[in-house]
């Protein structure tokens, strides 16, 4: 077990060129730390580093490389290199690497491969990006029927060499119509003559080749699976979907809606490796939104200028409520969007919903609105109308701001848009509009401005 690396020392066996007792160290350590190790080094060096592995580790830790670090280690090997490691890639690996490099370095990358894994991979790059056919692999194991377990067995041991996962296996007829699975549990609790249709089970959960890849993902942790049997439009076994790529789907869905829901356009590449003008272009599409829908609320407080005019009072409580207002709205919709990212609500819980957070945000509201009441009328004796004004403002405000913050990522699911875009930003501009609005017309009719 690996309880700590000495990356440092590593540095030094590479600077020293004691390649032979490198070798040995990495050969020991697990692929995922030693594509960490690689990456923390100088281009030159990451690449001896890499040489530096055996041959049937190298595979496995090219795949936990980011797509920077491999373009630079495929232009620095030679031909038969690397046609060794795409050859020795799981194709959904590979897919993955081709998706993120430059044109020029595919077409290398192609040439270099067998015909056979050329042709598989470019299968896969058809798929629309987000699908299921785009992160499936087609290693897997299939077994038949009319098999016996112990000749499923000495399939296995005969071909999971070369497979992603063996422990569930797919039975498929002749024409590779998926019929059922089977794991590998269940052959080694089996009798050796038992038939493979004895122990199968057929209510299994499949998916097709172009169902959403998020959708996917939700299956794993909804039926704790390890893997999910893909298949095309007739009902054949094309690949499946093993639960390290659902995780990576879970990861990358979770960073574009944290930055939908910041207001940014989402970025595919790590914050630290992606260039200044990129991250000012994601961001400011959304801020000039933002600003100009802004204006409206100026163009309120210009509309009630007579009113503060009269009262200055009025405009040193303006703050509060559109931050409560907002910071109100913010809690339903976040709420709301991760509900639905957990398929916990649907657009058909729209009026449920709207229901819940109307009785919630009534307990709210009335808690705030007294609590305020009280302070005001301490704070400013003699001014209790003022002090009226404010809290049934506060209230109302929070009534709307939760009600819209919880039905309005529902509503822009239901005209297909991401839902994490009615986050914080937006439904603060929104609410601050509504609250000044209802804030001087309350003023105005209590104070009779």
């Amino acid at each position: 077990m690996e309880n700590f690396i000495d990356f440092e020392k590593l540095g030094e066996l590479i600077s020293t060129r004691n390649y032979r007792e490198l070798r040995v160290k990495l050969a020991e350590m697990n692929e995922v730390n030693i594509a960490l190790f690689i990456e923390e080094l100088p281009v030159e060096k990451a690449t001896v580093a890499f040489r530096t592995l055996p041959k049937g580790l190298a595979a496995d830790v090219f795949a936990n490389l980011s797509s920077d670090t491999q373009e630079y280690i495929i232009g620095s090997i030679n031909d038969q290199e690397l046609a060794v490691i795409v050859e020795d890639l799981f194709v959904d690996d590979a897919v993955d690497m081709l998706e993120e490099l430059p044109a020029s370095v595919v077409k290398r990358v192609l040439k270099n491969a067998t015909p056979d894994t050329r042709a598989l991979i470019n299968q896969f790059l058809q798929y629309p990006e987000n699908s299921a056919g785009s992160i499936m692999t087609a290693e897997f194991t299939d077994l038949r029927r009319n098999m016996t377990v112990e000749d499923a067995i000495k399939h296995i041991r005969r071909t999971g060499e070369d497979r992603e996962t063996v422990y569930t296996c797919y039975v498929i007829d002749d024409r590779r119509i998926l019929d059922g699975v089977v794991t590998v549990k269940d052959l080694l609790l089996s009798e050796d003559d038992c038939s493979i249709e004895n122990i199968m089970n057929t209510n299994f959960v499949s998916v097709t080749t172009l169902e959403d890849r998020e959708e996917v993902a939700k299956l794993f942790a909804k039926y704790d699976l390890l893997s999910i049997p893909v298949v095309d439009h007739e009902g054949r076994l094309v690949g499946i979907v093993t639960v390290d790529d659902a995780v990576d789907v879970m990861e990358q869905e979770a960073t574009e809606d944290f930055e939908k829901m910041a207001a940014m356009i989402p970025s595919e590449k790590p914050y630290l490796k992606t260039g200044v003008f990129v991250l000012a272009k994601n961001r400011i599409m959304w801020l000039l939104v933002l600003m100009i829908s802004g204006m409206i609320t100026g163009s309120i407080l210009g509309k009630y200028e007579a009113a503060f005019a009269a009262m200055p009072m009025l405009v040193t409580f303006i703050p509060m409520l559109t931050d409560t207002g907002g910071n109100a709205g913010s809690q339903s919709s976040t709420l709301v969007i991760r509900g639905m990212a957990v398929s916990e609500i649907s657009t058909k819980d729209l009026v449920a919903v709207m229901w819940k957070e109307l009785r919630v945000s009534m307990l709210v509201g009335i808690a705030l609105s007294a609590v305020n009441f009280v302070r005001l009328v301490i704070t400013y004796p003699g001014n209790e109308l003022i002090a009226l004004t404010v809290a049934l403002s506060l209230f109302a405000t929070v009534v709307i701001a939760k009600t819209i913050g919880g039905a309005l990522p529902i509503i822009a699911k239901l005209f297909k848009a991401d839902p994490a875009i009615m986050a914080a930003p937006l439904i603060t501009t929104i609410v601050d509009a509504f609250s000044l609005i209802i804030y001087f017309s309350v003023a105005e009719k209590l104070l009779h401005l």
